[in-house]
C-alpha cells in the first residue's frame, strides 16, 4: 500500500498521502487509478472559488456562490464532469470517517452527488446556482479553504502533503461561467510514492 500518490501537473507537482487507515476502498481505488495511469493526460475540469453547498433533494445538491474559495475537482476522462469508473465499476460506497473533516485547504476527497454515489458530478448553472446530479467512481476533488458543509457528505481519504502552492496556482486560474479552467490544466502523469 502506497503512502503517497504525486501529480505531475501543468503548474508543478503534488503529493497526497493516502489515509488507508479511514478509507482504504476508496484509497486503493485512487491508487490503483493512479499506478494504472487512469489519470495521465486528464485535465482539472472544475475549479470553484466561491461557494456554499445546501441539499435539496437526496441526488441534488445546490451551491450558491456566497463563500470565498472550494475546491478543485479532477479525475474524469472525458474532460466533462459525466464520465469516469471506479476500479469497482460505476460507483461504489462512502467511507464516511467521524474524526475526518472539511478543517482547511488541501483535504482530498471524492466527488459524489449523495451518499454512496462516489464519482464524477454533472452540473448546470443558473446564474447564481449550480445543480449537481448524478455521478459514478474516478472524479475526486481537492478543498481550498475550510468547508464544513462537506463534512459526512463526501469521502476524505487524504490530503495534500506537499505542493499546496500548485493547489493554489490551480484554484487562481482564469474560469469561464461554468467553473471549467480558460486554459487546460492536466495531470501530465500520476505515480505511487513508496516510503
Amino acid at each position: 500500500m502506497p503512502d503517497t500518490v504525486a501529480f505531475e501537473t501543468s503548474l508543478g507537482e503534488i503529493e497526497f498521502e493516502l489515509y488507508w487507515d479511514h478509507a482504504p476502498k476508496t484509497c486503493k481505488n485512487f491508487a490503483e487509478l493512479s499506478k494504472r495511469g487512469y489519470y495521465n493526460g486528464v485535465v482539472f475540469h472544475r475549479i470553484i472559488a466561491v461557494c456554499e453547498i445546501s441539499p435539496i433533494h437526496r441526488k441534488y445538491w445546490i451551491l450558491t456562490l456566497i463563500s470565498q474559495d472550494f475546491m478543485i475537482q479532477g479525475g474524469d476522462p472525458t474532460g466533462t464532469g459525466r464520465g469516469g469508473t471506479s476500479i469497482y465499476g460505476q460507483k461504489f460506497e462512502d467511507e464516511i470517517h467521524p474524526e475526518l473533516r472539511f478543517t482547511g485547504a488541501g483535504i482530498l476527497a471524492m466527488a459524489n452527488s449523495g451518499p454512496n454515489t462516489n464519482g464524477p458530478v454533472d452540473a448546470i448553472r443558473y446564474t447564481f446556482l449550480l445543480l449537481i446530479v448524478l455521478v459514478s467512481g474516478s472524479q475526486f476533488f481537492i478543498t481550498l479553504a475550510p468547508t464544513p458543509y462537506l463534512d459526512k457528505k463526501h469521502t476524505i481519504f487524504g490530503r495534500v502533503s506537499s505542493g499546496m502552492r500548485v493547489v493554489q496556482r490551480l484554484g487562481a486560474v482564469a474560469v469561464d461561467a461554468q467553473d471549467r479552467p480558460k486554459e487546460d490544466v492536466k495531470i501530465h502523469k500520476s505515480r505511487l510514492v513508496i516510503s
